[in-house]
């Protein structure tokens, strides 16, 4: 049993599992359309959420948010369900492919066998797509791979049930119901103005732009607070969620920016474009941050490279995003 599911690849797992999944029941979006309606940009350092004993530091939103918000703009129906018992998860899973539906999932990455094994680690958020069963083995379509892979039924219950920090818990979604129609220029606005405002006007320091500028500031104490070891463990924890987990934080800007260049089209506004060419600046910055903070945690800059020139990039990246997201937070759509 095989559904007929289209397979394409995507930068990022959930904006390509969230396109497929609209795409199989008509609504065909490029995955930068998905990003930008779904808000799925942000900028987060969390100091209360740890991994390895050390902050989270996120460059989208929380994992799942982008399918929701998506799906709620254009008018579709779903169901999201998680199980304690492992064996009634893969039940549920048997009966929605049986009846013809393709499942969106949460899985974690460091037990799956098709995964290269220098990218698995303990990461628990990644989306893949289950479209069929062949014996014992289900048909994945995982949106960072080239072509479908498989899974046996031991193999899918061990990552749907993965241990560790945020387990998914067999937590899976599928679409209900469609809208007979949909409107993208609504959903475009709605996507644009959600993620102004949260970029921009969350009070607490750690989210959106003021994120970026606590992060820079935390930074600059590592050496004094933590010590020399324990600093570059923190640099080398930020290098990897921005180098490593998803697209990282260059490649969502370059998302978003491409985003903004298709709803220039779609709304008649110039503006995006020129706002598009903005966010690519910033994300040009990110990957030079990610650099020059890989030099200086692998001991390759003989020394040039300090704390507080690295925290001096992000607060360049700060106000580059920061104009960019009150621009779009201004802007008045007709």
């Amino acid at each position: 049993m095989k559904i007929e599911f289209e397979h394409r690849q995507a930068a990022h797992c959930e904006n390509g599992v969230t396109a497929g999944l609209l795409r199989y029941y008509g609504i065909d979006l490029s995955e930068p359309m998905v990003f930008g309606t779904g808000s799925g940009i942000f900028f987060s350092h969390m100091v209360f959420i740890r991994v390895n004993e050390m902050a989270v530091t996120s460059f989208r939103v929380w994992p799942g948010v982008i399918f929701k918000r998506v799906t709620k703009r254009f008018g579709v129906s779903i169901k999201w369900r998680k199980f304690r018992d492992p064996d009634k998860a893969m039940q549920a899973l048997d009966s929605l492919l049986a009846r013809g539906i393709p499942v969106g999932m949460l899985v974690g990455v460091f037990n799956l066998p098709y995964f290269p094994k220098e990218y698995r680690f303990h990461f628990n958020a990644h989306n893949i797509t289950v479209i069929g069963k062949e014996g014992d083995k289900y048909l994945i379509s995982d949106p960072v791979t080239e072509n479908v892979e498989s899974l046996t039924y031991d193999e899918l219950k061990k990552v749907r049930f993965a241990k560790g920090t945020v387990p998914p818990k067999g937590r899976m979604y599928y679409v209900t119901s469609m809208p007979e129609k949909f409107d993208l220029k609504s959903a475009i606005i709605k996507g644009i103005r959600k993620t102004a405002n949260d970029m921009i006007n969350i009070p607490l320091p750690m989210f959106g732009v003021k994120g970026i500028r606590y992060l820079a500031g935390k930074m600059r104490e590592w050496p004094s607070k933590l010590g020399d070891r324990s600093a570059v463990m923190n640099l080398g924890q930020v290098i990897r969620m921005l180098e490593e987990i998803g697209t990282g934080g260059a490649g969502f800007r370059f998302i978003y920016a491409a985003f903004l260049q298709e709803s220039a089209r779609v709304l008649q506004l110039p503006v995006l474009d020129e706002l598009s060419v903005e966010m690519t600046g910033a994300g040009d910055r990110w990957r030079e941050f990610a650099w020059q903070a890989s030099r200086c945690f692998k001991n390759r800059d003989n020394g040039e490279i300090t704390y507080d020139m690295l925290a001096d990039i992000l607060l360049d990246i700060a106000a580059r995003e920061e104009r960019v997201f009150r621009q779009l937070g201004q802007l008045k759509f007709t």
